[in-house]
């Protein structure tokens, strides 16, 4: 290690010696001068509330307006296809994530997250909010004394040997600067932004009140949307995020999974150095994974490192349960030995105790195409409501065993991304519910293919997962045959006692239709929404009715010179058009769902 200044009242000033610059490390390094950064309006540590409200608000009532302006036909030009539908899915989404840049921290990890829910946004917003990426200028190095001080009570040369007061990366949650303890060793401190926690609670606040209004909306609560609970798992999620003693934990768990694989490699957490706002951390360098030329330019195999990706991957969701939930290729490095560094474990996945046999049900029910079992274990999962149609849902389910399981297929022609694309079509305004845990699995498992396919074009996420398959099934193997005994048991007991008991039924219904006293109860969509129709025209024929009398008593009382009384009437007549154009809206809707 290269010795930095000894003087410690200069180092924050004078330029240490020249030390290997990290060839990566978390976040978006940074490529200018904070003063030539673009400034956002959020990028400051104290947040007017009144200006938050305008610019969130404004920003959600404009997604409701572009998506009623993009449901009428007459807005389309060209013609209302297919085609230029989804063009213009794809200009709003890209807006989306644009304005969700500019609004700051809150709403990039909220777009973020978002991004893993297929049920909630269809395909091109998923797409595009995955390609959410925190380029955000560095704060001033002031503002990271100031903070690093106030963390740990004393000046930074009493804490720190050296600290280079210009990052090496920067994103919206913070930054990391090089550093050097008093003990000569070489780390990185990640320090949070300021105000963030601030912010996030003034923007969590109002995200609230947004949430809660689409949860009582007629059409966007409709389904079973709880929007209230997703809004309460994302705020959990973030706020987790911000609190790095959380994120040092995390780092621990992750580099005590791995402690006998010499394949992986996890940076040390400093617990001297670290607080909730500033996290020290082993300064571990490497080569970006998907810098593929410098990879060869240092010896190292591609295929290799690959395979690796992948198998850590299934170590930690198979085995350990508990997984990095966001592999982009800026937390994942290469050490110069072949060994892969992980970065940044802000954001981890959980798998709860008891899920997994839960999944083996799921597994048995598409082994068996049976889409009921796939359903019940689904319910279980808590990925279905309990009191959800089961028609709708059980159709997606069979399209899905008919397109994937019961079709011949080659393991090395398997694309688990487009699997996953197919499921996410089939959830969007399904009554599908993804918790976060299966979205982040679908999630990382997607990129960990794209990022082995950039490595070797002939890489194939089902090969490596064959022997772990081959050990849960091994592992399994007396609870497997137990349970397909239980259920041959469970049929064929229920078959014979449908055989024994199936005369007597048959007698009893036909004694009952006899005596009047057999009732067919039925369940129709449609019959429900005519008689909503129905009932939505009788109110807007009154509403009519009423529009007309007052503007008629508006224009006599201002002809007999009743000018209040006129204006009076002529108010309450504008009330009833507002109403009467709810009316008309709530009918368009209803005669779009018959179409």
């Amino acid at each position: 290690m290269p010795a930095c200044a000894q003087n410690c009242s200069a180092s924050a000033t004078r330029k240490p010696r020249e030390v290997p610059v990290p060839l990566c490390y978390p976040f978006v390094i940074v490529s200018a001068p904070p003063s030539s950064a673009k400034n956002y309006r959020w990028n400051r540590v104290n947040y007017s509330r009144t200006r938050r409200v305008i610019d969130i608000w404004g920003f959600f009532l404009l997604i409701l307006f572009y998506r009623w302006w993009d449901s009428k036909k007459w807005t389309y030009r060209s013609g209302d296809s297919e085609e230029n539908r989804s063009r213009r899915q794809r200009m709003r989404a890209i807006w989306t994530r644009e304005t969700m840049l500019e609004l700051g921290p809150t709403f990039i990890k909220v777009g973020q997250l978002f991004s893993t829910r297929a049920d909630l946004f269809p395909k091109e917003y998923i797409e595009e909010l995955s390609r959410l990426q925190d380029e955000v200028p560095a704060f001033p190095y002031e503002q990271v004394v100031e903070i690093v001080e106030g963390q740990f009570g004393k000046p930074i040369p009493q804490v720190f040997q050296f600290f280079d007061p210009t990052p090496i990366a920067a994103a919206s949650l913070g930054q990391v600067h090089r550093a050097q303890l008093h003990s000569s060793e070489e780390v990185v401190v990640k320090v949070q932004r300021p105000g963030l926690e601030k912010l996030f609670n003034v923007d969590l606040g109002i995200l609230r009140g947004i949430a809660q209004y689409l949860q009582n909306h007629p059409r966007y609560g409709r389904g079973g949307r709880e929007w209230v609970p997703i809004y309460d798992e994302c705020a959990r999620i973030l706020m987790l995020e911000i609190d790095y003693l959380n994120e040092g934990r995390n780092a621990d768990t992750f580099r005590r999974n791995f402690k006998d694989s010499p394949e992986i490699c996890v940076p040390r957490v400093y617990w001297r150095y670290s607080s909730p706002k500033v996290l020290t951390l082993e300064y571990l360098p490497g080569i970006k994974i998907s810098n593929y030329a410098a990879l060869e330019a240092a010896g190292l195999d591609r295929r290799s490192l690959a395979r690796i990706g992948a198998r850590s991957y299934l170590q930690q969701l198979l085995n350990d349960g508990f997984f990095h939930a966001d592999p982009h290729p800026g937390n994942i490095a290469v050490r110069h030995d072949g060994a892969l560094i992980f970065y940044d474990f802000g954001m981890m996945g959980h798998i709860q105790p008891g899920t997994k046999e839960k999944l083996m049900d799921t597994f048995l029910g598409v082994a068996q195409s049976d889409a009921d079992k796939v359903i019940d274990s689904l319910i279980e999962l808590g990925a279905i409501k309990k009191n959800a149609d089961r028609v709708p849902i059980r159709r997606s389910i069979e399209f899905l065993l008919t397109n994937f399981v019961n079709q011949p297929y080659s393991m090395q022609s398997f694309n688990f991304a487009e699997l996953t694309d197919d499921i996410y079509e089939m959830a969007y305004e399904q009554p599908f519910r993804f918790p976060a845990t299966f979205t982040f699995v679908l999630r990382a498992v997607s990129t960990l293919e794209g990022l082995g396919k950039g490595l070797d074009p002939d890489f194939n996420f089902m090969d490596v997962a064959q022997p772990f398959a081959d050990q849960l099934m091994a592992v399994n193997s007396e609870f497997g045959m137990r349970e397909l005994l239980n259920q041959l048991g469970q049929q064929v007991g229920q078959v014979s006692s449908m055989t024994v008991n199936l005369p007597r039924r048959i007698e009893q219904t036909l004694e009952r239709a006899d005596r009047g006293e057999l009732r067919v109860r039925t369940k129709s969509i449609e019959t429900e929404r005519l008689l909503k129709r129905l009932n939505s025209a009788a109110i807007g024929g009154i509403y009519s009715v009423l529009l007309a009398a007052f503007l008629i008593c508006s224009v006599v009382l201002y002809t007999a010179d009743h000018i209040l009384e006129a204006i009076a009437a002529f108010g309450l007549a504008g009330l009833l058009s507002f109403a009467l154009g709810r009316v008309l809206l709530r009918l368009q809707r209803i005669d779009t769902d018959l179409q």
